[in-house]
């Protein structure tokens, strides 16, 4: 389960997050390398539909967008504030919970289907 989906200090990890972050970059919704990404205005209006203000997120003294490299898959998932929004807002939706004593996030049913569908109907690598 640590594999699949996790908490990396605030943001997602592990093969839903590295999937997530291929899919912000593939529709161009995040772009540049990793050392200097940046939200497109594609992307601004893809995370307005999620409930995710870039350009306030953006104002504060984090970075919006940060590459993190992934322990488990090699590759790299999204952190920053907007990784660490994204997360927040999964939860707030009730999509996932993070299990207890754990950075295990488990997503529902539900919201396997609906982060699967924010993805493009993406299915699980595993």
């Amino acid at each position: 389960m640590l594999r699949q989906a996790r908490v990396c200090y605030d943001h997602l990890a592990g093969d839903a997050g590295v999937r997530m972050f291929d899919h912000l970059r593939t529709k161009g919704f995040v772009s540049g390398h990793d050392d200097a990404l940046h939200v497109t205005e594609p992307g601004k209006r893809f995370f307005a539909g999620l409930g995710i203000d870039t350009d306030r997120l953006g104002a504060g003294r984090r970075p919006l967008c940060r590459a993190c490299l992934d322990w488990s898959e090699r590759k790299s998932h999204l952190g920053g504030a907007l990784g660490s929004a994204i997360l927040h807002r999964i939860f707030q939706l009730q999509w996932a919970r993070r299990l207890a004593k754990s950075r295990v996030v488990e997503f529902t049913k539900g919201g396997k289907l609906k982060f699967n569908a924010m993805l493009g109907g993406a299915p699980h690598r595993r």
